[in-house]
């Protein structure tokens, strides 16, 4: 089972490249020349500080660290107070797939920018209740496309990975022609305790 999931920066993996894609919100925090081109909303040659942008995740990284950071990022909508207590009153019920494609794997580089830990927090608690639902879809042999569609990037990893293994394991339970028997082991074993039994 090969899930080679984003957790950890990896340059060369398609879902990290595309989680670091997505733009959240930044105040610029001193002025920068000649990068003026970035605020679509202005004709100035440069960036004011003060001014607010929306910015791919990998490049507010570069701009957010160091002595004097450049811009001071914000949370993204989905992972603020709102969305949170929306995920915690049933987190079943969401659809991850509108809030984010890759939820999960955005949240885990957003949670830096969160000095409270409430993105860890509500990411976890999301993942653990849509889990058991997860292995139950992956169990249903009669699947709603619909649930299918609710789930982000790394959920329909883990269904599709538990769905295959079912029909590995339902093929193997069938096909199966030696028959399961007790070991000699743990029959010996039995014996023994009712040896010392009596």
């Amino acid at each position: 089972m090969s899930l080679q999931l984003s957790y950890s920066p990896n340059y060369f993996s398609i879902d990290d490249i595309l989680a670091t894609q997505e733009r959240i919100p930044c105040k610029f925090s001193v002025n920068v020349p000649k990068l003026g081109i970035l605020n679509p909303s202005s004709d100035e040659k440069d960036l004011k500080a003060g001014t607010e942008l929306e910015l791919p995740l990998w490049l507010v990284q570069g701009l957010s660290t160091g002595r004097q950071p450049a811009v001071v990022p914000e949370l993204p909508n989905v992972y603020k107070e709102g969305y949170r207590e929306i995920l915690k009153a049933d987190a079943c019920a969401v659809d991850l797939h509108k809030f984010n494609l890759y939820y999960y794997e955005f949240g885990s580089y957003v949670r830096n920018f969160d000095r409270k830990n409430n993105v860890a927090d509500i990411l976890l608690h999301t993942f653990t209740t849509r889990f058991r639902h997860l292995m139950d879809l992956a169990d249903n042999t009669f699947q709603d496309p619909n649930s299918i569609q609710k789930l982000d990037m790394l959920e329909r990893k883990l269904f599709k990975e538990a769905n295959e293994a079912k029909i590995k394991m339902n093929a193997w339970l069938k096909n199966s022609e030696a028959p399961i028997e007790t070991a000699a082991m743990v029959m010996n074993h039995r014996k023994r305790k009712r040896v010392n039994v009596e």
